[in-house]
Parts: C-alpha cells; structure tokens; sequence
C-alpha cells in the first residue's frame, strides 16, 4: 500500500477517541456510581431504637383529581433567598396555611381568611391575622424565608425536611409553640387485595416488592416509611412512584393498575376503598398520634413579638373550645369553604378527619417526656427515616425548635388549669381471641429481648468474669431500649389493641409438657406488658393483650434451633374494627 493510501494519523487519533468514549459509556456505572442519594440506607433495630402495564381507570371512582404525572424522586431545593420579615401593616400577621381540617379553629377563631377581627395580646394590645393560603409546602416555606409571610405551618415530621435549608440563617429558624391537631382518619394508604398473599387480610408485609404511589417530602411519605419500618419492611424493598401532591397518588391508583398501594388524603382514601377490590390497609383513624400539625413563627419575628406568638396561641385555643358546638363546626365550616372553594358539605365532611389538640394534650406533646408520641419522639423518628432515605444531612435537635415557653406560662391560668386530655380511646376488656376475630391485623414487629433459658424476668442479672472481677450485668442490657421501641410504636398507634406474643426456643421438645412452654410464652409476653405500663403509666392496659405462643412459631423457620432467636417477643398492630 501507498503512503498516501493509508490512514493520516488524525483518523486513528479520532479512532482512539471513539473507542475511549464507547468503552467509558459501557462502564460509566462502574466508574461514575449513581449518587448514594438515590438509594436508602437500611433502617435497624438500632436506628429505630435510637429515635407492569396500565389498565383504564375506574370511572365510578371519585377521585379528587383525574389527571397526574409522575415526578422523580428529589430533595428540596435550595432557598433562593432569605431575608428579615416584612414589617406588621396595621399590625396584620401574616399565618400561613393549606387546605386542612385541623386548622378549623383558627378560622373560625379570625371569622374566615381576611384580616378582619381583632386579637389581643395578653397585655391588651389589638392585633390582625391574614390566613395566607399556600398549600404547596415548598412555596410555603420560601414565601416563610422571605419574610413574606411570618408564620408557618407543617406536620411535625415534615420540618426535618426543611432544617438543611432554614438553620442557615438564624433569623428563620422556627419556633413552634403549638400543636394544632392529630390526624384523625385524613390520610391512609389504600391497597390493592390483588397484590395481597391473603386479599382478604392485606398487611404492610405485602407491599415489600410492589409500587406505591405518594406525594414526596409529605406527611404521605413520613406514614408509609414509618410503617414499613415498623412492619419489617425496608424501604429499598418498595418502589416509590411519585406525584405532585397526594390527591395526584389517588387518581395514579386509580388508573394504573401496576400501582399495588397508594397514600393519600379524605376524601379519595374512603371513595377508593367502596370499590370492593381496594382495602384500607391503616388510616390514621387507627395510627391516630402519628401525624402532628403544628405552626411556627420565625425566631426574629417571636425576638421581636412575644405578646402575639402569645395572642396567638391562647386565641386558637379559644376556637378549639367554639368548635366543641354545633354551631361553631357550622360556622367553621362555612369559613372553609370560603377561603379553600370546597362546597360547604365537603368542609363539614371534613371537620372529623383532624382532632384539635387542646391545652392539656400540647402539654403532653410538648412536656411529657413519659409520652411515647411526644414531640421528641416524633421530631427523632422523622429525622431517622428521612437521613436513612439520603434526603436530609446533620440533624438539629429538637429543643432548638420546640419552644413551650407560652405554654408553661398560661399553665396555672383558667381555663388551661383545668384542661384535660379529651383523646383518648375507650377499650374494652378483651381476650387474645376476641382481638384477633374482630379486628384487622395491620403490621407484625418483631423484637427481640434475649430471655435467659427458663425465665421470664425482663432485668434477669448474670454475674461474669471481666478485667479479673466478678460483676453483675444484665442477661440483655438492650430491654429499655426494646421497650421504648414498642411504646412507641403502640404511641402511634394509638386507637388501635396491641398483641403481645411471647415466644419459646424448642430445645427441650419432646421431654417437656407443651403446655408448660407456653405458660413460659405467656409469661414472657405478660412481662413486656407490665414493663411497659410502668415505663408509660398514661397506656390504657386494656389496649395491650398477651399471649403465648409456645415453641411452634421459631424466628426462621429454616434455622428452628436458633434458640437465643426464637426466645423473643413479636407485637401485632390490630385495628380495632375489622373494616370488612
């Protein structure tokens, strides 16, 4: 061949280049990983412990909404800015809010969402409040930083959520001092009996493997990863399909039928599940002190304004009280329906899916340290989930936003001195049976507390040999850490009976009365019960039933003679009314 025949140098430098560039693409994952952010982190014990194609819609179904679009998954975005709130014209708060039923009282409290009645301040002061309506929680929060508005509003689990970006600057970080509401039947997560091993009995177990549609960075998404959580799923085991906002997950629910499960709001949860097909799995009917909505002030705006933060607080307490009347829900309701444009009934409907909390029960949101569904525990759980799904960074202690400063000062003033907690749910004496025909069984958690063989005795010390001495320790030095796992969890939890099933190793099957082992079983579980009346002495007994198991249910049953294992306790969360 010819010099000038063959290839010039610069086509075998373009060559080269080609052959680089398909080798990088073909390896790109392995030399560029995805971000760690796209995958959540397995959730333990530990972490608990320390805090296929589309078919056509259901036209029969009334969702809130027809139309949705899938979102991928993401963080919040980045303030764009912050800055000093804006100055009170004619001494006008600026409150703001979403379309929500717990915020009825404040409502009723200002005679609708304009500035038109006038608050006072403990010392007399008059004062207005325009209820700013923003329901998206993103916009909320940079309409928050900006100073356009000067009080926020949020589920207490989702503000972990906005702390990356809010503890920047020392002027927004939020003071909350009042809860508003416990979600009370509002959200809930609907599944198909499709996608359940018993369609008759559908469990949280049966989402691991399926898609569930939810709104992100929402209470919706604090619901579903805590009951994952507590039901022995990861959330790696579940793929989320995202939309816009929860009323969006109903209507994806509904037209696609590859969807097994979705979270949403009232009324879609309850349209959905007259289809005979769909199930309620949990509502926060049952999970009932779960979700806490709260509102908070900027920390320059509370430096600068005490006496309203305090306005505030005593006169949405005042609306709680109005709203006790059927003529104040009326009232309620018919502001609501002006400020959010819902018909008036749909407002009225709506009044039942929140439970105003009172003075006595924000002290025992705030104050209760024996709570098992206080704001600390809440504010911890919420952290944990959200930096295990990658989405948050460093946490923020919770005493640097819970302020119950207005609360300790109006304490020993009527009518808050004689306030008392109004939710509290009426059990009935039931046995392990009767629990277990009527009711629903919503998730199993497995927890282990390493009994000593023979023994029911939770704090059993053992006597070992370490640095040369004799010393005492307990057989499982883990129990109080175990037993405020399942307080909490029965916390939340809170309108619905609560199984305890002890269990027993099968070493001695064979030369040992069966019915022995389970009076052992028994005991054991009776033993977790009382430990944990002691350590949450505001447990109503009769909401926790005890039950032993024997040896006939081992741990795994592919590894039977894991004797340490199968000596465990397992707590089943059961509704109290079987929906069917």
């Amino acid at each position: 061949m010819s010099d000038s025949a063959r290839p010039k140098p610069l086509f075998f430098i373009v060559l080269g280049l080609v052959v680089i560039t398909l080798l990088g693409y073909g390896f790109r994952k392995v030399l560029f990983p995805p971000e760690k952010a796209d995958k959540p982190e397995i959730i333990t014990a530990d972490d608990l412990r320390q805090a296929s194609g589309t078919e056509a819609p259901d036209p029969n179904v009334p969702t809130t909404v027809k139309e949705y679009t899938f979102k991928p998954s993401e963080k919040l975005p980045p303030l764009k800015d912050t800055s000093a709130y804006q100055p009170l014209q004619e001494r006008t708060v600026k409150f703001a809010l979403n379309v929500w039923a717990g915020w009825a009282p404040i409502i009723l409290q200002n005679g609708g969402g304009a500035a038109g009645k006038t608050w006072t301040t403990p010392g007399g002061e008059p004062f207005k409040v325009e209820l700013v309506l923003i329901d998206n929680p993103v916009a909320m929060r940079d309409a928050y930083a900006s100073g356009n508005v000067h009080i926020g509003w949020a589920t207490l689990d989702m503000m972990p959520l906005f702390m990356d970006e809010l503890k920047k600057d020392p002027r927004i970080m939020p003071r909350v001092y009042q809860q508003v509401d416990f979600s009370n039947g509002g959200d809930g997560i609907v599944i198909r009996r499709s996608a359940s091993k018993d369609p008759q009995h559908p469990t949280i177990a049966d989402l691991r493997g399926k898609k569930v549609a939810l709104a992100q960075n929402s209470p919706s998404e604090y619901f579903l990863l805590n009951a994952l959580v507590n039901g022995g799923v990861q959330p790696a085991e579940v793929e989320f399909v995202y939309t816009e906002d929860a009323f969006q997950a109903a209507a994806a629910f509904n037209a696609d039928k590859s969807l097994a499960a979705c979270v949403s709001w009232a009324p879609d949860i309850y349209n959905l599940t007259e289809i005979p097909a769909n199930h309620m799995l949990v509502s926060t009917a049952t999970a009932n002190k779960l979700i806490a909505d709260v509102w908070f002030a900027r920390a320059d705006f509370a430096r600068d304004h005490p006496d309203i933060c305090e306005g505030l607080v005593r006169g949405i307490f005042e609306g709680m009280e109005k709203m006790k009347t059927d003529a104040g829900k009326k009232e309620a309701a018919a502001l609501m329906s002006k400020l959010y444009s819902i018909p008036e009934n749909d407002t009225a409907g709506m009044l039942a899916d929140a439970h105003s909390t009172n003075y006595a029960e924000n002290r025992e949101f705030f104050m209760n340290q024996n709570n098992p569904a206080n704001f600390e525990r809440t504010w911890n759980t919420a952290y944990m989930l959200y930096r295990k799904m990658n989405r948050i960074k460093q946490a923020v202690p919770f005493d640097q936003v819970a302020d119950f400063s207005i609360l300790q000062k109006i304490a020993d003033e009527e009518p808050f001195k004689s306030s008392r907690n109004e939710y509290q749910i009426n059990f009935a004496p039931k046995t392990v049976s009767t629990v277990k025909a009527e009711g629903s069984e919503i998730l199993t958690k497995v927890v282990t507390i390493v009994f000593s063989p023979n023994s029911w005795d939770l704090r059993k010390k053992v006597t070992i040999r370490e640095g040369g001495k004799d010393i005492e320790k307990l057989y499982d030095p883990n129990v109080d850490a175990v037993l405020e796992e399942v307080g909490k969890l029965a916390g939340q939890y809170g309108a619905a009976n609560i199984v305890i099933e002890g269990h027993t190793d099968a070493s001695m099957k064979g030369q040992v009365a069966e019915q022995m082992v389970k009076e052992l079983s028994g005991n054991r579980a009776n033993a977790v019960k009382t430990e944990l009346m002691k350590k949450f002495p505001n447990f109503n007994p009769n909401q926790f039933v005890a039950e032993g198991m024997g040896w006939t249910r081992p741990f795994d049953s592919a590894d039977p003679g894991n004797h340490a294992k199968n000596r465990r306790v397992e707590i089943k969360v059961i509704a109290l009314e079987n929906p069917e």
